[in-house]
Parts: C-alpha cells; structure tokens; sequence
C-alpha cells in the first residue's frame, strides 16, 4: 500500500468488523454493530499533521537563503498501528488494492490504544510460561 498517501490531518483506519459477543454469550451481526455511533478499528496510516506557519520562512531578499518551507506540520496523536475508537458519521468509506478501510479526521477520534514495547516484552514472558520454559 505504498502509493496511498494521507493527507493532513486524515487518518486511514482498518474498522473491526464482523460479528461480536456480548458478555453473556449473545453473538450481534455485523449490521447491528454498524448502526452505533462510536466505531473503532486500527490506525493503517497518518497524514502529515495539522498545517501552520513557519516563523522562520521568509521571503526575504532573493541573495538571502530562506529557512526551509513555509508551512510546517503540527504531528498527529495518532500512529500506526494504534486501535481508535470514533465518530462513524464523520468517517468516509474508501475500497483499496480489494479491502475496506475509513478516512477519519483526527478530530473525530475520541480515544486511542497504544500497545506501548514493554507490554510486548510482558505478552512473551506471559508466552514462556505457558511453553513451560
């Protein structure tokens, strides 16, 4: 998927789709699921960020060098690999390369999960000890 590029402040979400199951044992049909509000699904892909001014661009005298471009990019909270709850009616569908996926603006993602590395290292520790190692 290397030709999709997002653009400023759009993030590409995978949405989790299917059926689920509630706690006690009640298996809801993926059109149920579709009618909530709030959605979630894993972040693919971030655009650049919010655009803003640069300070130090000038467009100066011409023998002067300018200080890079004249927009700079605020960073998304959002990364790759990141699981999103959000606002379904602000999301738009979009077919790629065959799969589902939905453009968001970062503003319509209520709360982000982030598996941070050291909880990586405890999922394999946990792992050794069901091997018996």
């Amino acid at each position: 998927m290397s030709d999709l590029i997002m653009v400023g402040d759009r993030v590409l979400i995978q949405p989790n789709t299917g059926e689920e199951e509630t706690e006690s044992g009640l298996v809801l049909p993926a059109s149920v699921k579709e009618k909530e509000k709030i959605h979630s699904g894993r972040v693919v892909r971030v655009g650049p960020g919010y655009v803003m001014p640069n300070p130090e661009y000038s467009e100066g005298e011409p023998w002067s060098q300018s200080q890079g471009e004249a927009v700079r990019y605020l960073p998304l909270q959002a990364k790759p690999g990141d699981f999103a709850f959000f606002m379904r009616k602000e999301a738009i569908e979009l077919t790629f390369e065959g799969r589902n996926y939905l453009i968001v603006p970062h503003s319509a993602i209520l709360a982000l999960v982030r598996q941070h590395p050291e909880d990586i290292l405890d999922d394999l520790d946990d792992l050794d000890d069901l091997l018996g190692e």
